[in-house]
């Protein structure tokens, strides 16, 4: 067996053996997966999700499709062009717009206090913004003509200083505010939570007044999760239908949604009357698929 060498200093001592150079150290190789094919469990799962969907969605979707267009499409522009219908797509702008703009403030304020402040009775406001989506729309609309009703609480103030809530365009953007509620608030509040408060405080340490620090950083912190709250707000206040229907009284051309006038022409008879509603019922059906895109893309990557 050979013997290790020494390595000798500047005076002749020895020293101890020489160690052998470590060899180099080799690049590990990613591990190879094999590509398991499909057992049958998950083909069945497949499947049935595939046609769960095709039955739920795609279904009632192509059949709107066709019987809306079954007579071409002269008979849909008539529909679109028709006073009714304009009338209640107009109102069905003015009510949503009204509400997405007051649950946008409503959910930038609350948000902030929510995610920034520590106060009692935090816990149950926190819940009491939830509780719109726990309820039906309907009890919603009821509610609300108890309250501002002829025979409500404050009904009959309203009514001799000569505003009108129930029965009228107040009482149903109300009714639209409560129900998308929530949306604006709860896109908010998380990204407030995960942006911190080190840039504020930094901030206020500078001089930076509250509406300074409003606008230049709480606001472009939750630009995108803003936008997102808003999106779903307005997709919600444009399909709404139970509360709006019961505080409204659906009259045609003065208090009807398009919601309202797809469920109105429905239930009439005549050929007229189905091909109103099926038509009315492709343009929220459009709408949605628009909201959809729109959502997507603000949707951040990280939840795709």
């Amino acid at each position: 067996m050979a013997e290790p060498t020494t390595l000798t200093d500047r005076d002749g001592t020895g020293t101890a053996p020489a160690l052998a150079p470590a060899p180099a150290p080799t690049a590990a190789r990613p591990p190879t997966r094999r590509r398991r094919r499909p057992s049958a469990i998950r083909l069945v799962l497949r499947v049935i999700a595939v046609t769960y969907v095709l039955a739920l969605v795609a279904l009632p979707v192509a059949t709107v499709v066709r019987y809306t267009f079954a007579d071409g499409l002269v008979p849909v522009l008539e529909v679109l062009t028709s006073p009714d219908f304009v009338a209640a797509a107009r109102l069905t702008l003015v009510v949503a717009g009204l509400a997405v703009v007051v649950n946008t403030v409503f959910g930038v304020g609350v948000g902030i206090l929510l995610a920034r402040y520590e106060f009692p009775g935090r816990r149950l406001l926190n819940a009491v913004i939830d509780l719109p989506v726990s309820i039906s729309p309907i009890v919603v609309g009821v509610a609300l003509i108890l309250v501002y009703g002829t025979n409500g609480w404050f009904g009959p103030a309203l009514e001799q200083a000569g505003f009108q809530v129930i029965f009228a365009v107040p009482g149903m953007v109300l009714a639209t505010v409560i129900v998308s509620l929530p949306l604006v608030v709860r896109e908010v509040v998380p990204t407030l939570e995960e942006a911190g408060v080190e840039q504020e405080q930094a901030a206020q340490s500078l001089g930076a007044g509250g509406w300074a620090r409003l606008w230049r950083i709480t606001l472009p912190t939750i630009k995108w999760a803003l936008a997102y709250g808003v999106v779903l707000s307005l997709a919600r206040s444009l399909g709404e239908f139970g509360a709006v229907r019961v505080v409204s009284g659906s009259v045609a051309g003065q208090s009807q949604t398009l919601t309202l006038f797809v469920n109105d022409a429905y239930q009439e008879f005549g050929p007229d009357a189905q091909r109103a509603a099926f038509a009315a019922a492709f343009v929220l059906m459009l709408v949605a698929v628009l909201f959809i895109v729109v959502i997507t893309a603000l949707r951040p990557k990280e939840k795709r």
